[in-house]
């Protein structure tokens, strides 16, 4: 599967684009609040974690199998960033995506979070015509559960202690949401 060139993505209220080296700073902002990392594999997020990942995109696009390639998430009307996200092209078969989130948290509770995956979830399933979306969350995060069904997802899995997580044992719900799903979700014309 050939490699698609990403371009900007666009909502009434969001732009989700490449990262670049200045945003740095809000990356850092709020990955590394508590209240942020809690559910995320970090424990803290510096200057150093930034430019790591934002210099680990270079030459990434979102159709290379087996590489995460994250957008930033900024509003429209400011530029600011306000969040990424990150698409995950799987290495076993490339028609299928994990995806994940994170969102700064004065600006969580706005629908930011559903505008920006539904965006994602489109380019996804109609301009790279793949199969199958999945997301993992951790089972506490009522708030991730939520967003996801609101999209459409459907819980597949719900695994019990199954992973060592900051110094003692989590559990994990699984969801996936296929194609024919978010197409029958759309109004017609609006694919």
């Amino acid at each position: 599967m050939a490699s698609v060139p990403f371009t900007e993505l666009y909502s009434s209220r969001l732009i989700l684009r490449r990262l670049r080296r200045e945003d740095a700073a809000a990356l850092c902002a709020y990955r590394s609040a508590p209240e942020v990392a809690r559910f995320q594999s970090w424990e803290t997020f510096d200057t150093e974690d930034g430019a790591r990942l934002i210099a680990g995109q270079s030459g990434h696009s979102p159709d290379i199998p087996g590489t995460w390639f994250q957008l930033a998430i900024t509003r429209a009307d400011s530029g600011e960033m306000i969040g990424d996200c990150g698409l995950h092209c799987r290495q076993e078969d490339p028609r299928q995506m994990e995806i994940g989130i994170t969102l700064a948290p004065a600006h969580q509770g706005h629908g930011y979070a559903t505008e920006a995956l539904g965006v994602v979830l489109d380019y996804l399933f109609v301009r790279l015509g793949k199969h199958r979306v999945t997301a993992t969350t951790d089972a506490d995060n009522a708030a991730a559960a939520a967003l996801l069904r609101r999209l459409g997802f459907r819980r597949e899995g719900h695994f019990i202690d199954n992973v060592w997580f900051k110094g003692k044992w989590g559990s994990e719900f699984s969801f996936a949401l296929l194609r024919r799903e978010w197409e029958q979700r759309q109004p017609a014309g609006c694919t």
